[in-house]
């Protein structure tokens, strides 16, 4: 059974970092291509950025730059270093494989 589970949502001040973890089980993340979306409130989902099979990354223009996905084939886990974070950046965030997500870490971003 394919399980994701993020942690390490929060609350930031702006221009703040957080990493944002999602520990995959029931399949190897090394061999998936992993994306993480948000949701804000009010909006739709948001694709952020993905990590392919070869490891090779990709970015939205709204967090390219200040965003960083990477994995640790050990710890079959995907994280997402956020820095520089806006007040926009506020939402729901999720790690997918395919059309499953987990249940979300919350990240706010607020003085």
């Amino acid at each position: 059974e394919v399980q994701l589970v993020e942690s390490g949502g929060g609350l930031v001040q702006p221009g703040g970092p957080l990493r944002l973890s999602c520990a995959a089980s029931g399949f190897t993340v090394s061999d998936s291509y992993m994306r993480w979306l948000r949701q804000a409130p009010g909006k739709g989902l948001e694709w952020l950025s993905g990590i392919l099979r070869d490891g090779s990354t990709q970015y939205a223009d709204s967090v390219k730059g200040r965003f960083t996905i990477s994995r640790d084939n050990a710890k079959n886990t995907v994280y997402l270093q956020l820095n520089s974070l806006k007040t926009d950046d506020t939402a729901m965030y999720y790690c997918a494989k395919g059309s499953q997500r987990g249940q979300g870490t919350q990240v706010t971003v607020s003085s």
